[in-house]
This record gives C-alpha cells, sequence and structure tokens, in this order.
C-alpha cells in the first residue's frame, strides 16, 4: 500500500512539475501551425484577388507557395516542440540533436544540386518569371513551358524536342511572352527605290491585316515604323515592329509578309538579291586580260561570244 502511495505520489509531483510545460508546448505548437496555415491563407488569397484573380496558373503558383510555407513553418514549430517534450521526460536530446546534425550534413553535401533547384525554384515562383504556356529561352534552350515545378522546368521547341531544364542552371530568363509580345521587322528594297514610298506600302499592308476578321484581336497597336535602319551590302534595311498578344507575334509576322511581298510585286518593288563586282585587274602597263562573256540559252548552250 504505502508503495503504491509513494508511486502515485512521485509520479503527481513530475506531472505537476513538467505536465505544464509539455500541454503549453503542444497547445501552443498546435496553435502556431493552425496560425499559419490561416496567415498563409489569407496573405496568398489576398494577392491572387487583387492581383491575378482570374489566372489559373497563378492561383496554382500561389496554393503551390503557400502550401511550401505552411509545411516549412509546420516542420520548424513540430520539431522545436518535439525537442522540448523529449527533454522534459527525461530523454537525452543532445545526442539526437548531435547525430540529427551531422545527418542533415551529409545529406546537404550530397543534395547541393537538389537544394539549389529547389530554392531556385521557389523564387521562380515567388517572382512569377514563368508561367505555362510561356516561350522562353534558359540555360541555352527555348520552347513552350509545359510543366513546371520547384525542381524542374519542362520545355518543348518548335521541333517537339522536349528539355528537362533543372531549376538551379537557370541564371537568366527570357520571357517572349509576358504580358504582350513583339516582332521587329529588317524589310530589305533595292538601292533604286524610294523608302517613303516602301513605309507607307507597309503601313496599308499592316492597315488591311489589323482590319482582318482573323487577325484583329490578336494585334494589339499599328505597325510602328522605325526608319531606315541599314545601307547594307545590296538593301536598304527598313527596321519596324507590331505588338500582338503573346505568343500571337510569329502568326501575325508571317501574314504581314506574305502580304508585303504580294504588295511589293503588285508595286514593283524590287526585293534585293546579292550583288557582286567583277574586278578583272590591271598590269603595270594599264593593260587588263581580255573578258570573254558568254551568253547562253536553252536551246543554244554554247551561246555566242
Amino acid at each position: 500500500m504505502e508503495h503504491k502511495q509513494f508511486y502515485w505520489g512521485d509520479m503527481l509531483s513530475w506531472l505537476i512539475a513538467h505536465g505544464p510545460t509539455i500541454v503549453i508546448a503542444v497547445v501552443l505548437a498546435f496553435v502556431l501551425i493552425q496560425l499559419s496555415r490561416t496567415l498563409s491563407s489569407r496573405i496568398f488569397g489576398t494577392v491572387v484577388k487583387h492581383k491575378r484573380g482570374r489566372d489559373v496558373e497563378f492561383q496554382k503558383r500561389a496554393e503551390t507557395l503557400r502550401s511550401i510555407l505552411h509545411f516549412l513553418f509546420s516542420a520548424v514549430i513540430g520539431t522545436t516542440a518535439a525537442v522540448i517534450v523529449l527533454d522534459e521526460i527525461g530523454v537525452n536530446v543532445g545526442p539526437i540533436l548531435a547525430a540529427a546534425g551531422v545527418l542533415g550534413l551529409a545529406v546537404g553535401f550530397g543534395a547541393q544540386s537538389l537544394v539549389k533547384d529547389i530554392i531556385s525554384g521557389f523564387f521562380i515562383f515567388l517572382e512569377d518569371q514563368i508561367r505555362v504556356g510561356d516561350v522562353i529561352e534558359v540555360a541555352g534552350k527555348a520552347g513552350v513551358v509545359e510543366r513546371m515545378n520547384l525542381r524542374v522546368t519542362i520545355l518543348r521547341d518548335l521541333s517537339g524536342n522536349v528539355h528537362f531544364v533543372p531549376n538551379g542552371e537557370i541564371n537568366v530568363v527570357t520571357n517572349m511572352t509576358k504580358g504582350y509580345s513583339r516582332y521587329v521587322f529588317d524589310i530589305g528594297v533595292a538601292y533604286r527605290e524610294d523608302v517613303d514610298e516602301v513605309t507607307a506600302i507597309m503601313q496599308q499592308v499592316d492597315e488591311s491585316l489589323r482590319s482582318d476578321p482573323d487577325f484583329k484581336d490578336d494585334i494589339l497597336e499599328p505597325l510602328e515604323i522605325l526608319g531606315l535602319d541599314q545601307f547594307a551590302d545590296s538593301a536598304l534595311v527598313i527596321k519596324a515592329r507590331t505588338m500582338t498578344k503573346p505568343i500571337k507575334q510569329w502568326r501575325v509576322a508571317r501574314e504581314f509578309n506574305r502580304r508585303l511581298k504580294i504588295a511589293f510585286d503588285e508595286h514593283q518593288i524590287e526585293i534585293p538579291f546579292p550583288h557582286r563586282t567583277v574586278y578583272i585587274g590591271m598590269d603595270k602597263n594599264g593593260t587588263s586580260p581580255p573578258l570573254n562573256i558568254v551568253l547562253g540559252h536553252a536551246d543554244n548552250p554554247g551561246g555566242k561570244k
């Protein structure tokens, strides 16, 4: 009987001494985890609502970031609470923490590239640099973003090749379809042509394209003609650019080039081709070797000299 009283007495003393700390640690951890979930949901919900509430892809990114942050907070809070509870029940947490530190160090050395990929992916998500459907160039590869997560970005190029680019290798992102797109034209015409006439024809073609029901919704602004840009070897190069909806610039540019070729043919505007000047050369006496020119024909290959 005395033994039982002693046992229950010691247990009651232990509960009085350590029980409140354990209860407070567990309850506080639970409250903090729930609080982090609520705060992260409200913060990311507000961002989605006020910035891109209708963007499904942005909503997915926000939900991914919210889940990651909640997991990190929960892991830190839960680990801290577990250490406090173990210490209160008499478990020596020193060796456990030391072993965990050594294990974490080993994993860190073995997974440096993985950690780098995840951290880089986190900031790519956070800064909204890339979205699924964008046409981008990263790490020397270009294509349409088909899928992305915290570790890897998956591209498909024009030939259908799929590129898996680890996020840790992405140093510079070139996004060709963020917000809007542009296409720059370098239109070459012969030196004999009137530049003002050529630019007027380009404007007419642009107006007809913007009036076409198949293209008018894709073009955001009239063609901006920047002017005569180069005196090239065989051509005058006129530079212009157009603004379109994202990823529509190539479609618009191909149709513009097709119509411009037709318009140039109608107005007899010469599209240049490479020219070469042949120098026969002279000797010191000022004489040149004879140059034999043969005019050939399909019916008379030998021709006349």
